[in-house]
């Protein structure tokens, strides 16, 4: 079995949109250079609103 790492230890970037810090997650793993938002809400925002 695989041993567990500490939230510390794990990569973090700040998010493009509300700026606060979010941690690598196991199902970004493939994908953690692409992830540039921390939540749906953020991801929601992000994009502009359609008219």
């Amino acid at each position: 079995m695989a041993r567990m790492r500490k939230k510390a230890d794990l990569a973090a970037k700040p998010c493009t949109v509300c700026g606060k810090p979010f941690t690598w997650r196991k199902k970004w793993a493939r994908d953690w250079d692409n992830v540039k938002v921390c939540s749906d809400r953020c991801r929601a925002a992000q994009k502009p609103a359609k008219t």
